[in-house]
């Protein structure tokens, strides 16, 4: 268990000189907006906004806050933080152990909670809890405030809310494959074969698993709610705009055909397109294909993608959607799968997807797997705002996971490759397709 000292310090400045006659020099200090960092237990009333914490009132509600340092060492604990009335009890519980002051300052000052050697790199997980308090509220909390040895080169946070990202913090890094195709097949891929399986416990709510990825849309399944799952397909516009309304006809995506209780139509928010999805109810623990068809028209520089998706287990393929694209013209290109979290309230738990058996066909009818892959994440994780991503090989499979602020995150850009089981490719009569 880790030595605690216990200091009482209201104010930075005074923080600061206290360290300073502790002749403390190789120390760094750490702002962590709770906005971008921190989460309330499910059904608490207590809010956390682009301010902070608010309405924390429930003496049952736990706030999470999450930090990274880059190494081990000393770690101070202070909260910005103010109390609009009466006096409270407060705890801050990490790394085994408790903190606890009293606080009743109206204004927003800092409040020292106290001090620990933190042992190694990691993320570290701290708890507030609200034991009393006289007034409405327990306190109205900004920032954790840190200072040591443990952050001197450096931690893993949402430093702050440009671009949006107290939202994209707490989504969490979303992570790729993206598959070496042959040279020889670049312009030619008609077909890409793709298996999933999500393992049990790891269907999170919010979740994307994303399977059959191409330069211009995605295919795969989603967790939308306790009781809702989807499988989506989309096709994305090339008028560059986050307004379907706005695109002009000749730029939008037309829905050629589609399947039995297949929802059809189109998309906005993160550019736009045209979109197809089915309530289906899949089941961790199984594995599910996915089927993508590129029909390329040079002469008219269109491109119709047709999605096809089927349990593991059985025969029949189920048509989802087909999309006519313009100005496209080309086959499939940009193979990629990926694993994201669409709901902030869920990126504190983390998910884990296996992809594997992946082939694809030329417009000759040749077969060729694809063993090799580049692990990549988002912006969140490249500018170290999140660093719980992994991707890897497992078995004969490729895995991806995200979320929950694990600490063996795999280096971004680790090129990737999965053993030739020496498995034939799947059995597929392509004119037999609905």
């Amino acid at each position: 268990m880790n030595k605690i000292f216990f200091t009482a310090v209201l104010s930075i400045g005074c923080l600061f000189n206290a360290f300073a006659m502790q002749n403390r020099a190789d120390t760094a200090a750490v702002v962590v907006p709770l906005g971008g960092n921190a989460w309330v237990n499910p059904g608490s009333k207590a809010v956390i906004n682009d301010k902070g914490l608010t309405n924390w009132t429930a003496s049952d509600d736990v706030i999470t806050i999450y930090l990274r340092p880059e190494k081990k060492g000393s770690l101070d604990i202070s909260l910005k933080l103010r109390v609009p009335d009466g006096k409270s009890k407060i705890s801050v519980s990490f790394l085994n152990n408790t903190l606890t002051r009293e606080v009743s300052n109206t204004n927003a000052e800092v409040v020292f909670f106290g001090e620990a050697n933190v042992d190694e790199a990691g993320y570290i997980k701290l708890e507030l809890r609200g034991l009393a308090k006289t007034g409405k509220v327990f306190a109205d909390v900004e920032d954790l405030i840190v200072i040591g040895t443990a952050v001197k080169d450096g931690a893993a946070y949402v430093k702050d809310n440009h671009g949006n990202y107290f939202y994209w913090g707490h989504r969490g890094p979303s992570v790729h494959l993206n598959y070496t195709v042959p040279t020889d097949v670049k312009n030619t891929t008609e077909w890409y074969y793709n298996e999933v399986t999500v393992p049990v416990g790891q269907d999170i709510i919010g979740s994307y698993f994303m399977v059959d990825g191409f330069t211009g849309g995605y295919f795969g399944m989603q967790v939308n709610s306790p009781d809702t799952r989807h499988i989506l397909f989309s096709v994305w516009s090339p008028f560059q705009t986050d307004d379907p309304k706005s695109i002009p006809d000749s730029l939008k995506i037309k829905l050629l055909k589609k399947g039995a209780n297949v929802h059809g139509g189109e998309f906005g928010g993160e550019g736009s397109g045209g979109q197809s999805y089915m309530n289906y109810p899949w089941v961790a623990g199984k594995t599910y294909c996915f089927l993508m068809h590129a029909q390329a028209d040079i002469a008219t520089k269109t491109t119709v993608y047709t999605a096809y998706f089927k349990p593991a287990d059985e025969t029949n393929w189920q048509l989802v959607a087909s999309f006519k694209r313009p100005k496209s013209g080309d086959y499939l290109k940009g193979l990629h799968s990926f694993l994201e979290n669409f709901d902030p309230a869920y990126g504190n738990q983390t998910r884990k997807v296996f992809y594997g058996n992946q082939w694809i066909v030329d417009t000759q009818g040749k077969w060729y797997p694809l063993n090799d892959a580049l692990f990549t994440g988002d912006a969140t994780a490249t500018i170290n705002y999140r660093k719980d991503y992994a991707g890897g090989v497992q078995n004969d499979k490729f895995y991806l996971r995200n979320g929950g602020f694990f600490n063996d995150f795999t280096s971004l850009r680790t090129p990737l490759t999965k053993a030739q089981t020496g498995k034939p490719h799947p059995q597929i009569d392509f004119s037999k397709l609905p």
